[in-house]
C-alpha cells in the first residue's frame, strides 16, 4: 500500500494542518491501495496564498518558457506512461489496456497540444484605434473528478499554466494517486514555487474552501450538476469566473437510412466505455419504432460480448465501477427501469457470475423506453442502455432534446449532410457524426445543465484569459 502523507504547496511537500487520512480502494479487489491526506481550508488558504505570490512574476514570463515547462510534463508523464495506465485501472477500474491508451495517453497529447497551441496564440490584436490584449486571469482553483482523472487535471491545468496563470488543484479523493505522480513530475521539472499546488480532501471541505476564497480568481469543476450549482452557489459570492463541465444523458440519433450493424454496435461501445462512467457516453440510443427489434437484437449480441472482469485482467473489456456506492446507486436504477415498465433485454441486478469481489455491473439494455422514465431523464454513469423508438425525424430531435442536459450525442444516416442537418438541430455541445471520434484539438463541453465553458484546443486556453482594452 502506498502512504502519502504531505501535500504540495509552495514549491514543497508539506504536511496538512489536519490529521485525518483518505483510503483509496481498488474497485476490481476491493482492497486498500493508498491513503492520501484530509486536507483541511487551513492547507487551502496556504496554497491560495502560495499561488497569489507566484503570479504576478509567472504571469510576466515569457510564453516560450511556459511551453517549454509543458513540454517537460508531457516527456515526464510519456517516461511514467505505463505506471500511469496502471495506477488509473487500479484506482477507477478501467480495463488496463484501455486505461493506458486512454488515461494515460490522452493527458500526454493534450499537454503537447496547449504548449504548441500557446506558442502561436495571438495574446493582442488591432481592433480600430484599440489594442485588445489577452492577460492571464490569475489563480486559479481546479476541482477534477475520478473517472478520467489525469486527462481532466491535464485539461485545466495545463492550459492555465500556459496562459500564466497559478493553480490550485483538488483531485478526486477517490482516483487522486496519478494527481501525485503529476506532482513528482512538476517538482522534478523544477516548475517556480507556488505555480502550481496539490490540496488533497473532501470537496465539502477543500472544494467549497476553494470555491469561496476571496483570492481564488477562477474555479474549473467537472463533476455532477448538483455540486456543480453549489461551486457556482460558492463562487458568486465574490462574483469569480466559473467553468462547468457537469452531468450528460447523451442521445444517439440512428435514422432509418443508417447502417445499423455499424451505428448499433458502436453506440455499445460509446455508451459503455469506462463501464458507463463517462459525462458524453452516448446512453439513450434513438431509433425508428418500425426498426427497433432489429436494433435491439444488434445491441443484445454486442453488450453480451463484453467480458465482465477485473481491470488488471487482459481478456476484461468492462471493468468495475469505481466504489460500492456507485454500484449500488446503478442497480437502483435498473430496477426502477423494470419498475417504471422499460424492456429488460439483457443484464440486470444481479451481480456477474464468478466475481465474489469487486463492484461489478452486467452490461445492461433497456429496450421500449418512454424518454419520461427515469432511466432516460437521469444520468445513470454505469452500463446502462435506453433504447428508445421514435416515429419521425422531427420526434427523434424532440427527444433528443427532453432532457436537462446537453453535453455529447450522435447521428447516424447514410446521408452525412442530412446527419449533419439534424446535428445541428440537437442542443447539445458535441455532436459526433457516423460515429466521428473523439478531437483532443475541439472544444468539449455542454448547453443546458452540462454547464459552461469549454476545454481543450483554442477555446480551453481562452477560458483562462481576460480581455483588456488599450484604447490608443
Amino acid at each position: 500500500m502506498k502512504v502519502y502523507d504531505k501535500l504540495y504547496i509552495d514549491g514543497a511537500w508539506v504536511p496538512s494542518s489536519g490529521k485525518g487520512k483518505i483510503d483509496v480502494i481498488n474497485p476490481s479487489t476491493e482492497e486498500v491501495i493508498a491513503s492520501i491526506p484530509e486536507g483541511t481550508a487551513e492547507d487551502v488558504g496556504r496554497a491560495v496564498a502560495a499561488a497569489e505570490r507566484a503570479f504576478e512574476s509567472w504571469s510576466q514570463t515569457p510564453v516560450a518558457t511556459r511551453a517549454a515547462y509543458l513540454k517537460q510534463l508531457a516527456a515526464g508523464l510519456g517516461a511514467r506512461m505505463k505506471e500511469i495506465g496502471e495506477t488509473i485501472a487500479a484506482e477507477v477500474g478501467m480495463p488496463v489496456g484501455l486505461a493506458t491508451a486512454i488515461q494515460a495517453g490522452l493527458p500526454i497529447a493534450n499537454t503537447n497540444n496547449f504548449a504548441t497551441l500557446v506558442e502561436s496564440y495571438a495574446f493582442e490584436e488591432q481592433v480600430g484605434t484599440s489594442l485588445v490584449v489577452r492577460e492571464p486571469v490569475g489563480v486559479v482553483a481546479c476541482i477534477t473528478p475520478w473517472n478520467y482523472p489525469l486527462h481532466q487535471i491535464i485539461g485545466k491545468v495545463a492550459p492555465a499554466i500556459a496562459t500564466g496563470c497559478t493553480v490550485v488543484l483538488k483531485p478526486s479523493e477517490v482516483a487522486p494517486i496519478n494527481a501525485f505522480i503529476l506532482t513528482e513530475i512538476l517538482d522534478q521539472i523544477g516548475l517556480p514555487k507556488g505555480v502550481f499546488n496539490l490540496v488533497t480532501g473532501y470537496g465539502p471541505v477543500v472544494g467549497e474552501a476553494m470555491a469561496s476564497h476571496p483570492d481564488v480568481d477562477m474555479v474549473s469543476f467537472t463533476g455532477s450538476t448538483r455540486a456543480g450549482k453549489r461551486v457556482s452557489e460558492l463562487a458568486a459570492q465574490t462574483v469569480k469566473r466559473v467553468t462547468l463541465e457537469l452531468g450528460g444523458k447523451s442521445a444517439n440519433v440512428i435514422l432509418e437510412d443508417a447502417d445499423f450493424e455499424k451505428a448499433v454496435t458502436k453506440g455499445v461501445g460509446e455508451c459503455y466505455l469506462n463501464s458507463g462512467q463517462t459525462c458524453s457516453a452516448l446512453t439513450r440510443m434513438l431509433v425508428p419504432r418500425s426498426r427497433q427489434q432489429e436494433a435491439v437484437a444488434i445491441a443484445r449480441r454486442v453488450a453480451e460480448s463484453f467480458t465482465v472482469g477485473p481491470a488488471y485482467e487482459a481478456s476484461s473489456k468492462l471493468g468495475p465501477l469505481v466504489s460500492s456506492t456507485q454500484r449500488d446507486r446503478v442497480r437502483s436504477y435498473i430496477k426502477k427501469g423494470v419498475e417504471e415498465g422499460a424492456t429488460l433485454v439483457t443484464g440486470g441486478v444481479e451481480p456477474p457470475e464468478n466475481l465474489p469481489k469487486g463492484y461489478f455491473v452486467k452490461p445492461t439494455i433497456f429496450a421500449n423506453v418512454r424518454n419520461d422514465m427515469t432511466i432516460a431523464q437521469e444520468e445513470i454513469f454505469g452500463p446502462v442502455l435506453s433504447i428508445i423508438p421514435y416515429d419521425t425525424e422531427e420526434d427523434a430531435v424532440r427527444i433528443a432534446n427532453d432532457s436537462i442536459y446537453g453535453l455529447g450525442g450522435g447521428v447516424w444516416s447514410a446521408d452525412p449532410e442530412r446527419a449533419k442537418r439534424v446535428a445541428r438541430r440537437i442542443r447539445t455541445g458535441q455532436v459526433s457524426i457516423n460515429g466521428g471520434g473523439f478531437n483532443p484539438l475541439a472544444p468539449f463541453g455542454g448547453y443546458k445543465q452540462s454547464g459552461h465553458g469549454r476545454e481543450f484546443g483554442h477555446h480551453g486556453l481562452e477560458e483562462y484569459l481576460e480581455i483588456k482594452s488599450l484604447q490608443l
